[in-house]
């Protein structure tokens, strides 16, 4: 037995030898506990038998009369013949003096040594009791119990009136008038006006795949994340208390969308958005869900482009008849909370193309490709050199979506397109994908995605990835990669996880790295002629040698073998690329484009023959 009451369930030689022999810890005058039990807990856990031992005559009274055990805080309320409070280590027993003419009810109490009887306030006392002037034991009975005995009492008397007439009767008897005269207040009350609250408060739904998985809650001061689909994958986590998950921080815009939607803070956005990256959707009404379209890729750019041009007809915004500017006509497209955001600083606009080839703004159709405009002072060849970039990513051996340049209208720049890898490809399949950005796996602010290590990236893809010898491989190769073209935005929003969870499964069945994107080799453009690189790797920006990278693998636990097969192997590939790439038109037609890839082509052959 955990507690020994003398008497009860232990004579007191029995009681005496456990305490000689160090078996026992006497806690007061009769009462005895094992020494190895844990002393706290065991007198909380029997704190109404410790009571009803102690004082056989008082009953349990206030909020304990309808606990039947001891506040949260270890206090438990009686009432008997004299005030007096008793503390047992955590446990703190309050008694009052009880009226002259209490009206006491029995009650059943249980715990591990079994159950047993004990009188409690009936429940016209028990209101009475809480309108005590002074008392700490009405304090004890918070609103929700008087709304509670309140709600008891007029189902029992038939109505306000009555339950009002029952209370003052014992009343009368125990002299408590202005205790009957506020019970009776509370009871005829007129009906509870709603209680006051702060509508800056948020209640968001948030789904994965149309299926609700959680509220992201904002009571004005702080967030809160309740998840709600306990029988899935943890997809959303808050980490830091009060804070937004960083996967829902990861989706929320950035650089031009961010000016263009002018919203103040992230709980604005939250509240207008609804669409984001990762399949996630984010609402304040479920009826609203059914409302959006799902991301399905039903038609696949390859089936819409010839040696790097999209051939399918573009319907999306141009500069416009009256000279208005092309960001403008995009930015009135992202007005509306339907149309999906994205992260990222570039421009970038949510596409959908359809099966007639056709491409226009994905407001109320699926989110299927991202389209990546050309940049204004100094930056209009941006697509041109970044699909330059993916295309020899492809040849140098990584898994790289479809991608394609696109003739824009009104003479604007060729323009990118890129689809989307994280997204269903038919209405039938029913795998639940998510892209998560390292700054969300390492929970770095997105102002901060410079700031991190390959080697931090390494630490945490180890645990995470269900291949991690092949992903930290592939996290080697792409540091090279970014080293060899010059890339000096491979930061952490610009390499992510691809995960994939199977019908009803609670666990991610896939967590791999996710496809190469938005490689593009920065040292090209205007005044990023010494860019460095985005993360450090082996303690270096810049002047990296295959010796860093050696020493890199050796820290996340690659051999050297595998660290220099795989070093080769994505050399050779991208020397192979060099010479094998074919240029579409906008990489060859004397344009910016041409001349920026033209340098970008003779950066990656010098830092090869440097690497060897």
């Amino acid at each position: 037995m955990p507690l020994y009451l003398v008497g009860e369930n232990i004579d007191k030689d029995r009681a005496h030898y456990l305490t000689e022999t160090g078996r026992g810890v006497q806690l007061m005058r009769g009462i005895y506990i094992d020494a190895e039990d844990d002393i706290e807990a065991t007198v909380l856990r029997h704190a109404v038998r410790i009571a009803h031992y102690l004082y056989p005559h008082a009953y349990l009274s206030a909020a304990s009369a309808m606990l039947l055990a001891p506040t949260r805080d270890g206090r438990l309320f009686l009432s008997g013949r004299r005030k007096q409070r008793t503390r047992i280590r955590s446990l703190e027993i309050i008694q009052n003096e009880a009226p002259p003419h209490p009206s006491v009810a029995r009650a059943v109490v249980g715990d591990d040594m079994g159950e047993f009887h004990v009188s409690v306030s009936a429940i016209r006392q028990r209101f009475l009791e809480a309108f005590r002037l002074r008392s700490e034991h009405a304090a004890s009975i918070d609103d929700t119990m008087r709304e509670s005995i309140a709600d008891r009492l007029i189902e029992e008397y038939g109505s306000s009136q009555g339950a009002a007439d029952a209370v003052f009767a014992l009343a009368r008897e125990n002299k408590w008038s202005k205790e009957a005269e506020q019970a009776e207040r509370f009871l005829r009350r007129a009906p509870a006006v709603a209680p006051v609250t702060n509508q800056a408060a948020l209640d968001l739904i948030v789904a994965w795949h149309g299926v609700p998985i959680g509220h992201l809650v904002h009571d004005g001061f702080e967030w809160r994340w309740r998840s709600t689909d306990l029988g899935g994958p943890a997809l959303v986590r808050q980490t830091t208390p009060g804070r937004l998950p960083p996967f829902i921080e990861a989706l929320l815009p950035e650089g031009w969308l961010n000016r263009v939607l002018k919203n103040p803070d992230e709980r604005t956005e939250l509240r207008t958005g609804k669409r984001y990256m990762s399949n996630i959707t984010i609402v304040e009404r479920m009826e609203d869900l059914a409302k959006l379209p799902a991301d399905i890729l039903s038609t696949p750019l390859d089936a819409y482009k010839k040696d790097g041009i999209f051939t399918g007809t573009y319907a999306g915004p141009g500069r416009g008849h009256l000279e208005h500017s092309f960001e403008q006509n995009l930015a009135a497209i992202f007005a509306r909370g339907e149309t999906p955001r994205l992260s990222g600083v570039q421009i970038k606009a949510p596409m959908f193309l359809d099966a007639d080839g056709t491409l226009t703004p994905s407001t109320d159709t699926p989110f299927t490709h991202i389209l990546k405009p050309a940049g204004t002072s100094g930056f209009e060849a941006l697509p041109a050199v970044e699909w330059q970039s993916m295309e020899l990513g492809r040849a140098a051996g990584f898994t790289v979506p479809s991608i394609a340049l696109i003739r824009m209208p009104d003479d604007m720049p060729t323009a990118l397109l890129v689809e989307r890898f994280d997204i269903r490809t038919s209405k039938d399949e029913k795998l639940r994908l998510a892209l998560e950005d390292m700054s969300s796996v390492l929970d770095v602010p997105a102002a901060e995605k410079y700031t991190g290590t390959f080697e931090r990236i390494g630490a945490a893809l180890r645990p995470l990835s269900t291949d991690p010898d092949a992903d930290l491989l592939l996290l080697l190769k792409r540091a090279v990669f970014a080293w060899l073209i010059a890339d000096g935005d491979m930061h952490l929003k610009n390499m992510a996880v691809l995960k994939i969870a199977a019908p009803g499964s609670q666990t991610f069945s896939s967590v791999r790295m996710a496809p190469l994107y938005d490689a593009v080799t920065t040292r090209v453009f205007p005044n990023l002629k010494h860019d460095h690189m985005a993360l450090k790797l082996s303690g270096k920006d810049e002047r990296l040698k295959r010796a860093d990278f050696r020493r890199f693998a050796v820290t996340v636990g690659i051999s050297a073998a595998a660290a220099n097969a795989a070093m080769d192997e994505l050399a050779a590939g991208l020397q192979r690329g060099l010479t094998d790439l074919v240029l579409p038109a906008p990489l060859t037609d004397s344009s910016i484009g041409d001349k920026r890839a033209a340098q970008m082509r003779d950066i990656v052959h010098g830092r090869l023959t440097d690497f060897e």
